[in-house]
């Protein structure tokens, strides 16, 4: 179990923060293209990292992300008017660009130079395959966007689907970490015999209880669950954890899926899941398990409807089954074994128990097992990453090296003399020896 101190340090993001300092060095998903879909549109209301913002796309397709407040008398900037490459506040018409300069300031006298003496916050954004991502931190020159191969394909080859979620972002990491609660919460109802003997699934349901074996690396920690398969193999769960917030889980052959996901912070209390991964020609996922477990899951009858957008700060992307309506829980199904939760939605079962732990888990009463210790040194790196930061500024994993999310996850069946990290290395190049070429990045 964590501490109390350690359990507010993990989990409080906001500005100032030691962990929301972390965070701040990373390039994150902010946006989904979408969500401004022409130049001038509407600006949308934006919470990250605990700050309300407005994310607004410009007449040139530029795309910025600046203050809620306007700097003048703190007039929310989402009245605006987006015309002609910039925001502007409509109680005195000051205007703002991306960068957050007042280019215009009409309520002053033609003479003064006040406007040169005001700037907005403004943060750094990037577009690419269908995200704005943007960049909060110190630097006055960004990092390079992470190498998310997920996010570097061609227009049409993934798609990108958002959550919001009612609870802390580590809350749903966490259940990333947990891959033993598939065999429970997602497939306690599947039996062995409904799958082929010596398939993936087969020893999945054969045996519900696993083993773990973590590794940490220089870009986070990585898992692998292993149960028998044959008398001479393992069957294993590679699951990966990239810091800060992003995950690869098991679906699917390693190293033939294409996929990855994210819990980024709103505030203390709130959160986006993003979920990227790839698709076939037919539109049907390259893994045929990932309808129960990846972006399809969010936006398909498979997963849950989502309620339309509205314009306040926890409108975006939620779901019609919320802890309001109990996740429209059957407990016929449940009682019947059609469902082994009787919650329909592979995510939205995620979402039932993360959600219910409350807004933020109180880890000093957690009592943990051998298949946690994934989440137990995950914690303990990100804790240790955030303090050498704040005491010593250390530029945190992941940074500086957008080749260390190269990265793939899944499921094999390896021999089991042979040591499984190598066998994951061996797997993972098929990333490293094909290079997905990157897409142009806009400002």
């Amino acid at each position: 179990m964590l501490s109390a101190a350690d359990n507010e340090f993990l989990c409080r993001i906001g500005p100032g923060t030691p962990m929301g300092n972390l965070m701040r060095e990373y390039w994150m998903p902010a946006i989904r293209s979408d969500e401004l879909p022409t130049a001038d549109c509407p600006p949308v209301r934006i919470k990250l990292l605990g700050e309300e913002l407005l994310g607004y796309r410009t007449t040139s397709g530029a795309v910025g992300l600046i203050q809620n407040a306007c700097p003048h008398r703190g007039a929310s900037l989402f009245f605006g008017r987006n015309e002609e490459e910039g925001l502007r506040c409509v109680y005195h018409g000051w205007k703002f660009d991306v960068e957050g300069n007042c280019v215009d300031m009409p309520s002053e006298p033609a003479e003064s130079n006040f406007k040169n003496k005001v700037k907005a916050t403004a943060y750094a954004c990037r577009e690419r395959g269908g995200i704005i991502w943007a960049y909060m931190g110190p630097r006055d020159v960004p990092p390079p966007l992470p190498d998310i191969e997920a996010n570097m394909l061609s227009e049409g080859a993934h798609q990108v689907a958002v959550l919001f979620r009612d609870c802390n972002w580590m809350q749903g990491l966490e259940g990333e970490m947990d891959t033993v609660h598939a065999a429970f919460l997602h497939y306690g109802s599947d039996k062995p015999a409904d799958h082929a003997p010596g398939t993936f699934n087969y020893y999945h349901y054969r045996q519900r209880d696993a083993k773990f074996l973590t590794v940490e690396t220089e870009y986070g920690t990585a898992n692998g669950a292993f149960r028998p398969a044959e008398e001479d193999s393992y069957y294993y769960r590679v699951t990966q954890i990239l810091f800060p917030f992003y995950h690869m889980i098991p679906g699917g052959r390693l190293g033939e899926v294409i996929r990855i996901g994210a819990y980024v912070p709103m505030d203390d209390y709130h959160h986006m899941q993003w979920e990227i991964g790839t698709f076939n020609a037919d539109g049907k996922p390259s893994d045929p398990r990932s309808v129960n477990r990846g972006a399809s899951d969010m936006n398909s009858p498979l997963g849950s409807r989502r309620l339309p957008n509205t314009t306040d700060w926890y409108g975006r992307h939620r779901s019609d089954q919320n802890m309001a309506n109990d996740f429209l829980i059957d407990r016929e199904n449940q009682r019947n074994n059609v469902s082994y939760t009787g919650i329909a939605g592979i995510r939205i079962q995620d979402c039932a128990v993360t959600e219910s732990m409350g807004k933020i888990n109180d880890r000093t009463t957690e009592h943990l097992g051998t298949t946690d210790q994934f989440i137990i040194r995950t914690r303990r790196r990100l804790v240790a990453m955030a303090k050498a930061h704040q005491d010593q500024g250390v530029v945190p994993a992941g940074v500086d090296h957008p080749e260390f999310y190269r990265q793939r996850s899944g499921e094999m069946v390896i021999p089991r003399q042979k040591d499984w990290w190598v066998a994951y290395e061996e797997m993972r190049e098929a990333f490293n020896a094909n290079p997905v070429p990157q897409l142009v990045s806009t400002h």
